[in-house]
């Protein structure tokens, strides 16, 4: 069985940056790592990645030859993939054997809650080359201070976790700058819990501009908080705990925890209903001094030495 990551979320959250600094915090604990590029805008590229689709097709080429726009351009390249699957499994099957995939998406968030192209290829490859893929669906934590910006995450979180029918983690990333944008309303765990948004109707009822959509934000909420569905982890990139933690939840979300382990349903089910406090990193986090995955500031690199 092979194990990986679909990163995906809207333009901005942090998708390329999250894809280098896991990389590097996954190869620190001993895993080997390949990272697939599958964005087409992706031409500043910090990390090494194993598969890139410009090798297959180019934006750029696309949006010239066709008249389309950036949208409309990445729609093409997606098709253009999904026809091409078998391209794209000849370039994965190399890594099959000791590989943990991480999978770079477009920004674009139609691709995964309206389009078709994206769930068709991951279904395909799912199922032909036996991955355990969870999607990791990032949002810019500074939503949260707007309300209605805050729902709307919510909707967007929820539609694409329906879509894609894959284990999945929502996460608020770039949490270190969330009050960089304002104070929030309300504690950060209400935000993460997502639980009685009712107080979030009160709070929003407060702002003139949302008076007309009132009875519309009460409605979207309701349908949020039927589902049940929608949490958030958190994210610092830069603190090898936070990306620790984060770690943990994947690897229990799509089975990676399990992969080693022989016993009895009973070992299994002790394990699965375990807090997120387990030990397994082949290296201690000691040894994690290179993780960087961006320009660390000094207190961050104290930090990751302690």
């Amino acid at each position: 069985m092979v194990f990986g990551q679909v990163v995906i979320g809207p333009p901005g959250s942090g998708k390329t940056t999250y894809c280098n600094g896991m990389s590097q915090f996954l190869k620190l604990i001993g895993r080997k790592v390949a990272v697939i590029n599958l964005d087409p805008a992706n031409d500043a590229l910090p990390y090494e990645c194993a598969v890139n689709i410009e090798d297959l097709i180019k934006l750029s080429d696309v949006m010239a030859e066709h008249s389309l726009g950036p949208n409309g351009g990445l729609v093409y390249c997606m098709d253009f993939l999904e026809k091409n699957i078998d391209w794209l499994e000849s370039k994965l099957k190399p890594l099959l054997e000791d590989h943990y995939l991480l999978f770079d998406f477009p920004g674009q968030v139609e691709l995964f809650f309206l389009h078709s192209n994206a769930k068709n290829m991951i279904t395909r490859l799912v199922k032909k080359l036996d991955l355990r893929l969870t999607a990791v669906h990032l949002v810019d934590a500074h939503l949260c201070c707007d309300p209605g910006k805050y729902v709307s995450a919510l909707l967007l979180s929820l539609s694409t976790m329906l879509h894609l029918e894959l284990p999945h983690i929502n996460v608020l990333s770039k949490i270190d700058l969330i009050e960089k944008y304002g104070k929030l309303a309300f504690n950060l765990e209400f935000y993460t819990d997502v639980q009685d948004l009712s107080y979030l109707q009160r709070h929003l009822d407060q702002d003139p501009r949302s008076t007309k959509y009132r009875k519309l934000t009460k409605e979207l909420c309701d349908v949020i908080e039927d589902f049940g569905l929608v949490n958030f982890a958190t994210l610092d990139i830069q603190d090898k705990e936070s990306v620790g933690n984060l770690v943990k939840l994947i690897d229990k979300s799509n089975g990676y925890i399990f992969a080693s382990i022989q016993g009895s349903v009973v070992d299994f089910s002790k394990i699965a209903a375990a807090p997120l406090n387990w030990d397994y990193y082949r290296y201690p986090f000691g040894q994690c001094d290179a993780f960087n995955p961006t320009n660390l500031d000094e207190r961050v690199q104290n930090g990751l030495e302690t």
